[in-house]
């Protein structure tokens, strides 16, 4: 599997786990004119994955701050850790794409 194919799993999990929290990713930006973008990223490749392979990705917040996230996900298979990381989300102004303020309601269902 190709590296870059982790990234796209995680992402897919982020957006499922603030789905899970109530939070629509879709909605936030419509609504309260906030996204999510990727700041920074560190991941750490331990081992192949093989295309037919079931994966388990997981997320979990470390730090929450005014205007940016802190994630640590893994990539396992078999409770075996394939890929792992920590991210710094920033939270943008969806229309001038500049640093905003995550708003309250979010950080609380986080």
């Amino acid at each position: 599997m190709y590296y870059e194919s982790y990234l796209k799993f995680m992402e897919r999990a982020r957006t499922e786990w603030l789905r899970g929290r109530g939070i629509d990713v879709e909605m936030l930006a419509r609504k309260d004119r906030v996204l999510f973008a990727v700041r920074s990223l560190e991941l750490d490749y331990r081992q192949p994955a093989r295309l037919s392979d079931a994966l388990r990705v997981s997320v979990v917040l470390e730090r929450a701050r005014r205007a940016s996230l802190e994630l640590w996900q893994e990539v396992t298979r078999d409770d075996q850790p394939l890929c792992a990381g920590r991210l710094h989300l920033a939270g943008l102004d969806a229309d001038t794409l500049r640093p905003r303020k995550i708003p309250n309601t979010i950080l609380t269902e986080l």
